[in-house]
């Protein structure tokens, strides 16, 4: 409450002297959070339009989702199950929701409950970022690997799985699911970065460097992909430079070699994957 009294004043003046462009620049919070609600309000108007398909529904939790109104989300799952009863796909959308929203024990429940239905993968996918959010990385490689045999060729996955097995000590095992990641999604910025941590952690500098130039990689996200890499080298001493298979440009012409990316835009230089989202 006492910074919205004094801001009480400059509002004024604000108002006064450039009309609401003027607020709009003195509060970008405030105008963010504006524009959040109105899509809120938006998402939930669409929901309750026309909906006649649990599928349909679902789509429509799935873009609220997608847009990161993981809170909102939560609201219409409860709708969408009263209505239509729960469902695997529920409990996925659910247990993501959860998760963003800062409730990992209710999130590990709702994955959990996915283990033994047809969305197994993304039950144990779940349960492995979960492990990796709270510094687990040697269960969030194990429950990354249960998801991987049953998903193999899911590209975020293998990145999840290369960057918890960097994080755990297992450099070597890294190399396979990143070196996948990159392949089947080239201009996938999560895969990029992590590839790229793992040259910098097996002192392939050149390489590294060769990745990020092709891929436009910014100086700051450089920086932090760097001291990520160091960070690891340092909680990982038995790293050494790979002897069997050096990732040289020619070995790896694929991924080394690629066109730039599509999307030259990287994520904050703080927002290195943990995880995908």
């Amino acid at each position: 409450m006492p910074r919205l009294l004094l801001g009480g004043i400059a509002l004024v003046v604000a108002l006064a002297t450039a009309g609401c462009a003027g607020l709009k620049d003195a509060y970008p919070a405030a105008a963010e959070a504006q524009q959040r609600q109105a899509a809120e309000e938006s998402a939930s108007m669409k929901a309750g339009a026309n909906i006649d398909t649990q599928a349909t529904y679902l789509q429509l939790v799935a873009q609220m989702q997608q847009e990161g109104l993981w809170f909102a989300s939560l609201a219409h799952i409860d709708a969408l199950e009263q209505r239509w009863g729960v469902s695997p796909e529920s409990t996925r959308t659910r247990a993501e929701a959860l998760r963003h929203a800062g409730q990992p024990l209710q999130s590990e429940a709702a994955y959990r409950r996915l283990l033994d239905t047809p969305l197994a993968a993304a039950g144990y996918r779940g349960l492995g970022l979960l492990a990796g959010a709270r510094g687990d990385y040697p269960e969030a490689v194990r429950k990354l690997k249960e998801a991987q045999q049953r998903n193999p060729t899911d590209a975020l996955l293998l990145s999840d799985l290369g960057y918890a097995s960097l994080r755990a000590g297992l450099i070597t095992e890294a190399r396979l699911p990143l070196m996948q990641a990159l392949q089947l999604k080239p201009d996938n910025l999560q895969a990029q970065a992590n590839l790229a941590m793992y040259l910098e952690v097996t002192q392939q500098r050149e390489e590294a460097t060769a990745l990020m130039d092709a891929k436009k990689i910014p100086a700051a996200t450089r920086v932090a992909i760097q001291e990520a890499a160091r960070q690891i080298a340092v909680s990982a001493p038995a790293a050494q430079p790979a002897t069997d298979g050096v990732l040289v440009v020619g070995d790896v012409s694929a991924p080394l070699a690629l066109k730039a990316s599509r999307s030259t835009t990287m994520p904050p230089s703080g927002q290195i994957s943990r995880g995908t989202p």
